[in-house]
């Protein structure tokens, strides 16, 4: 996965999109998904106060040039390939070499060109979620636009006068379950009070992937894996913030169910919806906020509680990978039911992603002979080394045995440790194999 200065360094060899990227990014260094001081440049008649960049954790932005006033951005449909969780692949469709697709932000008053090129292997067309523009461009399949062949393209521009989180679709049922969807940040002229010093967006998704299988079956109506930003945990991206500062996380929802999004540690205010920023009368405290399908919801909350505190929908079979493909072809259960046996197969497990396999969580003696058992008991696996970057730096050891589905976490970080991280995510080095590791035996 390339670092974000690394992003930053190809998004300012566009060429002709050279001149945007250096307003996109201002003066700072990083890329835009850094959590440092990273703004996006309001222009001469905005206010001078910029807001803070939105990052998508495991997703790019999309860049763009600057033509006759119009900031403009190109979008490819095409077949991806989308490493979920260390031992899982799927064949999926997005844009631009990801699913979801690059999140496209801009400012309240821009215009906007956007070039849709089409690889995949059948008509598509792109719908603007929630955007108030003109009916030509809104992409409908024979309403108001020719679906767009394959190896076709379209150029869609408008003008946007709405601020908040919105999103981006091919405008097809089981294309969008296959993945077509990104995030469209519109940043508003004057910036929101209070202001936030961490802005996150997280897109919702839902597959059902049947065992031997790397293809989701659109047709289906249950699911087997749930990601947040195309990726299941633990191979999810922590979000990582200063301890005392105020965050802000963006829902998009684009699947076939709602999810209750859970936050640990912290009290937040419901801000914005679908259609953008709700008057801070009607702002509601919660821990836990409801995004329905085709909905966005904006949280707010002081980070002031220190720890690594999970993120994640509270939907029981939505915390949870399914492990029904270890043996491909053979249909074999979640976990076994039996300790040796169960040992077994998740010792098979980290072996093909070359782990160490640890000890699960104690059971009684004679839990086998207890009704319901097991529940919970044997499904833990540990994959640190798998999935080590420098955000998982300082974690726990086995932080990641429990962490399955939607699901993330919120780092809240006193500033020495938070910087730690930025020196070594720039650096490119390792994270969580820097924790202590203790001792463990097996029974």
């Amino acid at each position: 996965m390339p670092t974000r200065r690394r992003i930053v360094r190809g998004v300012l060899g566009l060429g002709a999109g050279t001149f945007a990227a250096s307003k996109l990014f201002g003066q700072y260094k990083q890329s835009a998904g850094s959590r440092s001081a990273n703004h996006i440049e309001a222009g001469d008649n905005h206010d001078e106060r910029a807001p803070v960049m939105v990052e998508t954790p495991d997703v790019p932005n999309l860049s763009y040039s600057l033509e006759n006033g119009a900031k403009v951005f190109h979008l490819v449909a095409e077949p991806v390939t989308r490493k979920i969780v260390p031992y899982k692949t799927m064949d999926v469709w997005g844009y631009n070499g990801t699913c979801p697709g690059p999140t496209i932000q801009v400012m309240q008053g821009d215009r906007v060109r956007i070039i849709l090129d089409n690889h995949l292997p059948e008509s598509t067309t792109m719908h603007w979620h929630g955007f108030e523009i003109p009916v030509q461009m809104d992409g409908m399949p024979y309403i108001s636009q020719k679906p767009i062949p394959p190896g076709g393209r379209f150029i869609y521009e408008f003008d946007l006068h709405q601020h908040g989180t919105f999103f981006y679709h091919a405008h097809g049922a089981m294309q969008e379950m296959m993945g077509l969807i990104g995030m469209f940040i519109m940043h508003p002229r004057v910036p929101y009070e209070p202001r936030v010093d961490h802005d996150f967006g997280i897109v919702l998704q839902e597959w059902a992937i049947l065992p031997g299988s790397t293809v989701p079956n659109t047709a289906n109506m249950e699911f087997n894996w749930l990601t947040f930003n195309g990726v299941a945990s633990p191979m999810t991206t922590p979000m990582l913030v200063r301890l005392g500062s105020r965050v802000r996380i963006r829902i998009v929802n684009l699947g076939m169910d709602h999810h209750p999004i859970h936050l640990h540690g912290h009290t937040f205010n419901v801000t914005g919806t679908e259609g953008g920023r709700l008057p801070e009368a009607l702002w509601a405290s919660a821990n836990t906020v409801l995004v329905g399908v085709a909905q966005a919801r904006d949280i707010e909350f002081v980070a002031n509680n220190p720890g690594d505190w999970m993120v994640h929908c509270h939907l029981p079979h939505h915390m949870m990978n399914s492990m029904s493909d270890l043996l491909e072809g053979r249909m074999i259960a979640t976990a076994d039911l039996e300790d040796s046996r169960a040992l077994s197969q998740m010792q098979t497990l980290a072996n093909a992603i070359h782990v160490e396999h640890i000890h699960h969580a104690p059971i009684a003696p004679d839990a086998n002979s207890v009704p319901g058992f097991p529940q919970d008991a044997f499904m833990e696996m540990g994959m640190d080394k798998a999935v080590d970057k420098p955000e998982n730096y300082g974690l726990p050891f086995n932080w990641s045995a429990d962490m399955m589905g939607m699901m993330t976490l919120l780092r809240v970080l006193p500033g020495e440790t938070y910087e730690r991280i930025l020196t070594m995510e720039n650096a490119g080095q390792r994270g969580s194999a820097n924790a202590p590791k203790p001792e463990h035996h097996h029974e």
